[in-house]
């Protein structure tokens, strides 16, 4: 499971169609805000790979525990070379180390072993510090005030990645992975935290709370927006009406098995993005 900025574009189990929303959404801002974002983009790809890798836990948590080394390096001014271009950044935006770092232990998560039916407040956690650290750290650059930066990145961090969840939950058990939190599964009368014996089951119940969930989260996340400058939130409008429009078709397949995969077409982003970031 990869972050809410997707990390492989070209070929990831939570890309879209190639221009990812992420490209599409960050190339509408002025260079030194883009160069920021992308910065951000290849430290949560670079995190996210070693999660996802076949590497033996002991060396993934050995190379995570790395990058944490080399962000106290960045705030101490001590960058490691490959870092060089992170003090910067962090200074000119403001970025916050415990942010970074959050991130870090979202992919540790993932890491320490695959996630089977999480608890409510674990996947709370998760999304937290997968989603919305990523979002903390983007709102900065995104250049909106401090408070509302933090309530959107909560909100709108959490809505995408549980519609990644709701998107990528057949995808997610072919690596032995599950999402769905157990109380809604223990709702629907189902038992079992196996993904591959869940995904045969019809869906359709458990993932209402989900659903539920994502649509509040993208409910508040509007409202931050719609009160701040239309410039400043350009780019997580766009991320939040790609992601918005991907659970409504979601929502419209359904989720009893088997489930189609579903994609937003380039049409539709392009529209999404013809509106919001130029009109």
């Amino acid at each position: 499971m990869t972050t809410a900025i997707e990390t492989n574009p070209a070929q990831s189990n939570q890309a879209s169609a190639s221009p990812s929303s992420f490209y599409a959404a960050m190339r509408i801002l002025p260079a030194v805000q883009r160069d920021a974002m992308f910065l951000i983009y290849n430290f949560c790809r670079q995190v996210d790979d070693i999660a996802d890798s076949g590497l033996p836990p002991e060396r993934k948590r050995a190379d995570l525990q790395q990058w944490r080394k080399d962000i106290d390096a960045v705030y101490g001014d001590k960058p490691p070379s490959r870092l060089a271009d992170y003090p910067y950044t962090v200074k000119r935006f403001g970025l916050l180390r415990e942010d970074f770092l959050a991130i870090i232990d979202g992919m540790e998560m993932d890491a320490q072993g695959d996630i089977r039916a999480p608890d409510w407040a674990t996947l709370d956690l998760y999304c937290d510090r997968v989603a919305s650290a990523v979002g903390r750290l983007s709102v900065n650059v995104f250049g909106l005030p401090r408070e509302d930066g933090v309530a959107l990145a909560h909100h709108l961090g959490r809505a995408l990645q549980l519609s990644n969840i709701l998107r990528d939950i057949d995808e997610d058990a072919g690596i032995g992975r599950l999402y769905l939190p157990r109380e809604a599964l223990s709702a629907a009368g189902i038992t079992t935290n196996d993904p591959e014996t869940v995904v045969r089951a019809d869906l359709t119940k458990a993932c209402e709370p989900v659903i539920a969930r994502a649509r509040q989260h993208y409910k508040e996340a509007h409202a931050i927006m719609d009160r701040n400058s239309r410039r400043a939130v350009r780019a997580p409008r766009i991320m939040g009406k790609y992601y918005g429009s991907i659970l409504d078709l979601l929502v419209t397949r359904g989720f009893a098995a088997p489930r189609a995969p579903v994609r937003l077409g380039k049409l539709a982003k392009l529209s999404i993005l013809v509106r919001y970031a130029f009109i």
